[in-house]
C-alpha cells in the first residue's frame, strides 16, 4: 500500500483572493512504513505574504526568492503523488489550494 503524507503552507486561508501555496512537503510511506521517498520546495508565490501569514509558518517573501513557481514543480508533484492514497491534515484546506493551483495549469483534480 503506498501512502502520501501531504502538508502545504499558503499566503492566506483563500486561493480564491488570490492567495497562494508555498511550500508543499510530502513523505512516501509503503506499508504505513516511511519509504525514504520525499517531495519537498518551496515556491514563488508571485505576490506578497501577509504578515498573519508570516506569523503562522515563519515564511517570508525574502526566503521564497529564486525558488521556482507552482508551474515549474506541477509536474514532478503530480507524478510524485500519482497512484497514492493521500493522508493529509486539514485535507480540505489542502487539496482546496492544490486543486486551485493545479486547475489553473489545466491539470485535473485531485
Amino acid at each position: 500500500m503506498r501512502e502520501i503524507v501531504l502538508d502545504t503552507e499558503t499566503t492566506g486561508l483563500d486561493p480564491r483572493a488570490g492567495h497562494r501555496i508555498i511550500e508543499i512537503g510530502c513523505v512516501e510511506l509503503m506499508n504505513h512504513m516511511p519509504s525514504g521517498r520525499h517531495f519537498h520546495h518551496y515556491i514563488d508565490p508571485e505576490r506578497d505574504i501577509p504578515a498573519e501569514a508570516v506569523a503562522v509558518h515563519g515564511i517570508t517573501a525574502d526566503k521564497l526568492k529564486g525558488k521556482p513557481v507552482f508551474a515549474q514543480i506541477a509536474g514532478e508533484f503530480v507524478d510524485f503523488i500519482a497512484d497514492a492514497t493521500l493522508v493529509i491534515h486539514n485535507a480540505e484546506f489542502d487539496v482546496g489550494f492544490l486543486n486551485a493551483e493545479l486547475g489553473n495549469l489545466g491539470f485535473p483534480p485531485i
